[in-house]
């Protein structure tokens, strides 16, 4: 995979729990990965072939996509290159504002349960928001359009009913073993002994119930967390024996798969070294 040369990342100056991201004519594909953060997006160039949460969507110029956390999804140009906006934004931020804008005492966030939007207003709503953190101009104009853009997606989200999905505690056991455990090489014997089922029954059940197989939402998980260390200023040789990579080629390798671009290229937008 080419690096992506056409993306961009910046840290909001106004909202320090958002993070931009922008592609100009890009042709990079991506393997289906998800966010520890919410994902918004529009496309301003081209049209994409966007799969989420099991649904496999046609989108174009001016869709506004929406990507909650543990998500898998990926979304790849069509024919030639596109162009689109991103905003990450945080998820306890993200609770913090969904219970003020539904007046609600929920302890967690709600999911926002449409993969993407084509209303015209929400589109509006978006645009206003990302101009509002790409211009560093106002910390109260960037709050009232974050606010605008949620309130919107809400609004018509309670016509229609939230999905739930019961989660099966033998697989959030094995899941939380992953995630607490992550440097360590995982065998799929132990997996499944620990959860009760046959090795193919875990496979089939862990990927329905989480989007990916095992190994690849462990993988997933690694690069989620590499973006943090990698922001925070580590080394990237550092990162890649924290997460328990075979080595630095190998985390490089699976970084680029996620993000298009090297671990160097991403972290180069967030931290500046010394020469």
């Amino acid at each position: 995979m080419k690096k992506d040369k056409s993306a961009s990342f910046k840290q909001s100056t106004l909202l320090p729990w958002v993070e931009l991201r922008v592609a100009n004519q890009s042709a990079a594909c991506y393997e289906a990965h998800s966010h520890d953060e919410f994902s918004f997006g529009i496309i301003q160039q081209g049209s994409a072939n966007y799969k989420n949460r099991q649904s496999t969507h046609a989108i174009g110029k001016g869709d506004v996509v929406t990507i909650n956390p543990a998500d898998v999804h990926s979304c790849n140009p069509n024919i030639g290159t596109w162009s689109y906006s991103m905003l990450f934004v945080d998820t306890l931020k993200m609770g913090d504002v969904q219970r003020d804008v539904l007046q609600s005492d929920a302890y967690d966030y709600t999911p926002f349960i449409h993969d993407f939007e084509r209303n015209p207003d929400i589109q509006q709503r978006f645009r206003a928001l990302f101009e509002a953190l790409k211009s560093d101009a106002s910390v109260l104009h960037a709050q009232v359009c974050f606010y605008n853009f949620i309130e919107g997606i809400l609004g018509k989200q309670q016509q229609d009913s939230l999905r739930v999905m019961m989660s099966q505690p033998p697989l959030m056991r094995i899941r939380e073993r992953l995630l607490d455990d992550i440097e360590h090489t995982h065998q799929l014997d132990e997996l499944a002994q620990e959860a009760g089922m046959s090795r193919y029954q875990l496979l089939r059940a862990f990927k329905h119930q989480f989007g990916l197989p095992p190994h690849a939402y462990l993988m997933d998980e690694k690069i989620k967390r590499a973006k943090i260390m990698l922001k925070s200023g580590d080394d990237i040789s550092d990162v890649a024996l924290k997460l328990g990579f075979s080595d630095q080629a190998h985390f490089q390798r699976q970084f680029k798969k996620k993000l298009a671009v090297t671990p160097k290229f991403y972290q180069s937008h967030f931290v500046m070294k010394s020469p």
